[in-house]
């Protein structure tokens, strides 16, 4: 439970990071973050394993670039629900989604080495 709340305050935290790098990406405060980033989060679990499974073909052909398109698109959609939270077009969102990525990767490599000592 606990590295799922420490996952969540690191995604608001690089949503907040994020928006202050990236034009067009924007958070109001950090309390907009944490409701963007548990959004983001439902709507991954959610919604995008039916998108890569209806975009496998596309997705094998790109060798799994197309992945961060989905992540954009989902960036982008959970902006029209969050107020507080925008992105405006498929750039800031694209842009977004691969820092997102690699905050992520740093984050389970984190708690990964956290977990084994």
């Amino acid at each position: 439970m606990a590295s799922i709340i420490l996952r969540w305050v690191i995604n608001a935290v690089a949503l907040v990071v994020i928006a202050n790098v990236v034009p067009g990406f924007g958070v109001d405060g950090f309390y907009t973050a944490l409701i963007a980033a548990l959004v983001l989060g439902l709507v991954n679990a959610l919604i995008r394993p039916i998108l890569i499974v209806l975009t496998l073909p596309i997705t094998i052909l790109t060798l799994g670039l197309f992945a961060l398109v989905i992540n954009a698109l989902m960036i982008w959609f959970v902006s029209t629900i969050v107020k507080g939270f925008t992105v405006e077009g498929f750039t800031p969102a694209f842009l977004a989604a691969v820092l997102l990525w690699l905050t992520s990767v740093a984050t389970n490599w984190l708690v990964k080495k956290a977990s084994e000592s």
